[in-house]
């Protein structure tokens, strides 16, 4: 199968490192220009910096728009900036540990506005556009934990949960347009920021960190059957085909990167 989306350009939301990144990178590979999105114009710039000094695949423009998309102020410099993409890849996520009973509001509302209403803002911007043209992708980064709520983090699960749901929402809203919708669910992934929760039983340990991760999943995630972290790139890899022509009948779907974490048949 060879994808190409040579002429499209894509916006990926949280991509200045971790499964965002390898996602720009997977996409600038099968030809499209792509549109790098973080917080602070200095990370922006260095992550657009290292796509461009890659090898890769015919690739397209590699570009930053330096915006916090959990704010409406945010969210219009990006549209400013790039108002009309064909593939946007809401990625951008947060996620904090804590017991249901020590999290607060503030907790609950800052998850919400990052995971949840930055995809209701890019859609409501971006999907007309789409519709437009007759084709465009748009792809919510959700969650195994959308299915498979953590304990120590009930407040991520729920907003994954709403992720999913709005997804396969915007699938109908968008039927017959040639405008396709869809969740991608990764399971436990070593990302810097998996890394970063993992570091201080790495160095306790002494364990490289994909043995450290591999203990967390199996641990935490009992019911996986990979029985380790996934790569970042084997989170874009369903990413990528999901943004290609040749997935044009997959709408409304919730896309499993899990390694089997969620135990069910559907």
């Amino acid at each position: 199968m060879h994808i190409d989306l040579t002429g499209k350009t894509a916006i990926v939301t949280g991509s200045t490192e971790g499964i965002g990144y390898a996602i720009a990178a997977g996409l600038r590979d099968a030809g499209a220009g792509v549109v790098i999105n973080g917080r602070t114009l200095q990370k922006v710039e260095a992550a657009v910096a290292r796509l461009k000094g890659e090898p890769g695949g015919p690739g397209g423009d590699v570009r930053g728009v330096a915006a916090d998309l959990a704010t409406s102020d945010g969210h219009d410099r990006l549209v400013k900036a790039i108002p009309a993409a064909d593939i946007v890849v809401s990625n951008l996520g947060i996620f904090q540990p804590a017991d249901f009973f020590d999290t607060d509001d503030a907790t609950w509302d800052r998850h919400w506005q990052v995971n949840v209403m930055a995809g209701v803002r890019l859609a409501r911007a971006y999907l007309p556009g789409m519709e437009s043209k007759g084709w465009g992708r748009f792809i919510m980064l959700a969650s195994e934990s959308a299915f498979n709520i953590p304990v120590e983090m009930i407040h991520y699960g729920v907003s994954k949960t709403a992720d999913v749901a709005l997804a396969r929402g915007l699938a109908k809203r968008m039927a017959g347009t040639g405008v396709t919708v869809n969740a991608v669910l990764p399971g436990p992934t070593l990302s810097e920021g998996v890394e970063a929760m993992l570091e201080e039983e790495r160095a306790r340990t002494g364990l490289p960190i994909a043995d450290v991760a591999a203990e967390f999943v199996n641990n935490h995630r009992p019911s996986s059957i990979i029985r380790r972290a996934a790569t970042v790139d084997e989170v874009a890899n369903m990413i990528v085909y999901v943004a290609s022509n040749q997935a044009s009948a997959t709408t409304g779907a919730a896309l499993r990167v899990d390694g089997g974490v969620i135990d069910t048949l559907m």
